[in-house]
């Protein structure tokens, strides 16, 4: 009868660690599961960055032409009044209105000269613009493939994972249900709060989950296999096996 109860609850142990090996590996799934998203919003967010860059780049060579038009514009329209002196000048008879005249028409020529060489610089500006354009362009179209073709692994990854998801679930009923009920009931109450780690090995006296010192009959207990033993300090299920020692270190 004993070795029918020691038989009965080393099969419940060994239930107990299949299960929680399903476990371990749902968690490692749907962990790795969680951090598909964030991944995948993070590359897209770094092409968006680099074509940010290059929107911008493009703007710049924008807003320079638009200047530089603004002082083509302004040019001419220096010149027109320049005519306009002009043939004053030659409609007037009086000195000083010639003279004022001709003071206008020698403001416009130097509100000129000083425009077109805004024009040089904006000239100077627009090739350096230009070749930040270049350069923005490459490293878009660069990112963009890069990104795609890692968004394109992610999403491989993830339907993968569902799939291995889906396989373990399925599963996992069965395991359960193979579990003594009493057995499965605190395995499941663990399992929420100590995580995927519940059925812990003793070995040189201390529980393989906290790592705390187990007392002598507790040790006994697990020796004996004739109960699931619990370690007072955090709870979760012990097991020995012959390839552990239960003494502990000295």
């Amino acid at each position: 009868m004993l070795a029918t109860l020691v038989i009965s609850m080393f099969e419940t142990i060994e239930k107990l660690l299949v299960l929680q090996d399903r476990d371990r590996k749902l968690n490692r799934v749907q962990q790795e599961l969680a951090h598909i998203s964030p991944e995948r919003e993070g590359l897209k967010a770094k092409a968006a960055a680099t074509q940010s860059q290059l929107e911008a780049a493009k703007n710049r060579v924008k807003q320079i032409e638009s200047e530089r038009k603004r002082l083509e514009l302004e040019v001419e329209s220096k010149k027109t009044q320049i005519e306009k002196y002009a043939n004053q000048q030659l409609q007037t008879r009086k000195n000083e209105e010639y003279r004022a005249l001709a003071h206008e028409i020698d403001g416009c020529k130097a509100d000129i000269t000083k425009i077109e060489d805004k024009e040089i610089e904006l000239m100077e500006q627009t090739e350096a613009a230009q070749k930040e354009v270049a350069r923005a362009t490459t490293e878009a179209n660069a990112a963009k493939k890069l990104v795609d073709d890692q968004i394109g692994q992610l999403n491989q990854r993830e339907e993968n994972l569902k799939k291995e998801l889906a396989e373990l679930q399925s599963g996992r009923a069965e395991l359960a249900s193979a579990v003594d009920e009493v057995a499965r009931s605190r395995y499941e109450r663990l399992l929420k709060s100590k995580g995927d780690n519940v059925v812990v090995g003793v070995n040189h006296g201390v529980c393989g989950g906290c790592h705390m010192k187990l007392p002598a009959q507790v040790l006994v207990s697990c020796r004996a296999q004739k109960e699931i033993v619990a370690c007072i300090n955090c709870g979760r299920i012990l097991y020995y096996t012959r390839d552990m020692e239960l003494a502990a270190a000295e």
